[in-house]
């Protein structure tokens, strides 16, 4: 055998040693494709010590203030803008001098990213040019959402918070170059706050997100928590825009009322937990608890809707439409292509049964509900010709798992406690209409009714196990070949019968 077909064939061997049994210096990354939902529009022990606790559920210490002076929580109350229908957005100064920008929160995503040229729908971008402390890395970067993607390049600059943590931070960002469907009419935001987990940052979780490099940097607890306030206002409504708060390093107990219930996040990307089942008025869909985890349940700021599976979907129409005094509803209503319309002043929320998500406890074993009010998800839109009132249906389908979005999340104060490794829901000062409170929590209850596990993470786990032991064979199996090769001479080949390896990649839909 000549020397350059050995050393070919011992490239080949490396390369499927390296593959089938992870040697040093050796991986294959597999792509995410992230859906953050767009409608429209492993953590440190925490110091408890030096923390004031508030009442919670008897899961752990909710966190209430940090005395060292770099979190001041009621600095950060109403620190946010906007509204469901456009987002909740947070102003922000970026680079050296600082250029103000207002910045969509979103917990359904990992990267911060703000335009950096000019858009018909925003009306002003940030300029690296003019910062004399950007450095741009040179890499490429790009995001697609459920609706709207950008490209752009990664950089590093400064940016400091008017309403929030004292103190300026150096974090990556993502300047966008160009887009499509992510700018949208009538938003005040130029960027995005992604507040996920390493795992879902692009172009991969080498990319440290932002609230990483805060708790890091300003060394704040490793907690942020949310409260949306544009509970059963219109979401054309840009006289009086909802507005809300974003605390970063821990939790304002003014924000909220009675008990913090705690449900553990199941795996570190998005903000994944676990369902258990979900109600129409008092009635349970009685569904598989594995349909509403379809493929993952996920509690995302910057998706508009309430959005379910098929199945969960259709089931909840159903479920809708037996218990709702209104008969022959339109189809429309429900799938998102038409309004529901009553004379001025009648409202029809009296016509819909509440909903309610059943979210297993830290206590594995039990579970606790949130409720929501017709008054968050039959969401009032705007006035067709003075004489009406029109509502849209605040619920959706989807392919790509049950998301938590606004249309919940604004009946609560949402805790995220990333140190502990868990997601927070008390009832939100500001979910109150006319008096009356538009959602519930209740609990706890017994989870003995339903499987120990509904994430389906031991069917997909199960399922890598066999995929890995297949791979492994066929790699084995490719490698007796081409030991064979190696070991025995090989005669001359015509040029017409050379043995030509060809690389190809499988690409993955992870979860």
């Amino acid at each position: 055998m000549c020397y350059m077909s050995r050393l070919i064939l011992i490239l080949l061997i490396r390369h499927f040693l390296c593959l089938c049994f992870g040697m040093s210096e050796c991986y294959f990354a597999i792509p995410l494709k992230i859906y953050a939902g767009k409608y429209n529009v492993s953590s440190s022990a925490l110091n408890v010590t030096s923390l004031r606790g508030v009442t919670s559920d008897g899961g752990g210490l909710s966190l209430a203030s940090d005395p060292t002076g770099k979190v001041n929580f009621l600095d950060m109350v109403n620190n946010l803008e906007g509204d469901s229908g456009r987002g909740y957005y947070i102003e922000m100064s970026i680079g050296t001098p600082g250029q103000p920008m207002n910045i969509l929160v979103d917990t359904g995503s990992s990267n911060f990213a703000v335009a950096a040229a000019p858009h018909p729908f925003i009306t002003h971008y940030f300029n690296p040019a003019l910062s004399s402390t950007y450095v741009s890395t040179g890499i490429d970067v790009s995001v697609r959402y459920t609706q709207g993607n950008w490209e752009g390049e990664l950089g590093v600059d400064q940016i400091s918070i008017l309403k929030g943590p004292n103190g300026t931070i150096s974090i990556n960002i993502a300047a966008i170059l160009s887009s499509e469907g992510f700018f949208l009419p009538g938003i005040n935001w130029q960027g995005i706050l992604g507040l996920a987990y390493p795992k879902l940052a692009r172009p991969d979780s080498s990319v440290e997100p932002f609230f990483n490099s805060m708790v890091k940097q300003l060394e704040i607890p490793d907690i942020f928590s949310l409260q949306m306030c544009g509970a059963g206002l219109s979401a054309s409504n840009t006289a009086d825009p909802a507005g809300g708060s974003l605390i970063m390093g821990g939790v304002e107990p003014t924000l909220y009322r009675g008990s913090v219930w705690y449900t553990p996040v199941i795996e570190e990307w998005y903000y994944n937990v676990e369902v258990l089942k979900l109600e129409v008025g008092d009635q349970n869909l009685d569904l598989d608890c594995r349909e509403y985890n379809m493929d993952k349940a996920i509690v995302d700021s910057g998706t508009t809707m309430l959005r379910l599976p098929v199945n969960v979907f259709n089931a909840v129409v159903e479920a809708i439409t037996r218990s709702s005094l209104i008969q022959d509803f339109s189809s429309g209503f429900w799938d998102g292509t038409k309004l529901a319309c009553w004379m001025k002043g009648e409202t029809p929320w009296r016509f819909f049964p509440k909903l309610s998500i059943y979210l297993r406890a830290t206590n594995t074993s039990q579970s606790f509900r949130i409720t929501i009010l017709p008054q968050l998800y039959i969401q009032p839109i705007k006035d067709v010709d003075g004489m009406l009132d029109c509502f849209r249906f605040g619920v959706s389908s989807s392919a790509n798992g049950l998301v938590i979005g606004a249309t919940v999340m604004e009946g609560f104060y949402v805790v995220f406690d990333r140190a502990q490794r868990r997601v927070g829901f008390a009832l939100s000062s500001c979910a109150v209409s006319g008096g009356v409170a538009l959602s519930e929590v209740d609990g706890p209850f017994s989870a003995a009714d339903v499987a120990a596990d509904c994430s389906n993470r031991m069917f997909k786990e199960s399922v890598m196990w066999v995929v890995s032991y297949a791979l492994m064979a066929i790699c084995a199996m490719v490698l007796i070949i081409l030991l064979l090769l190696l070991v025995l001479p090989l005669r001359r080949r015509h040029r017409s019968g050379e043995i030509t390896d060809e690389s190809s990649l499988v690409r993955h839909r992870i979860k």
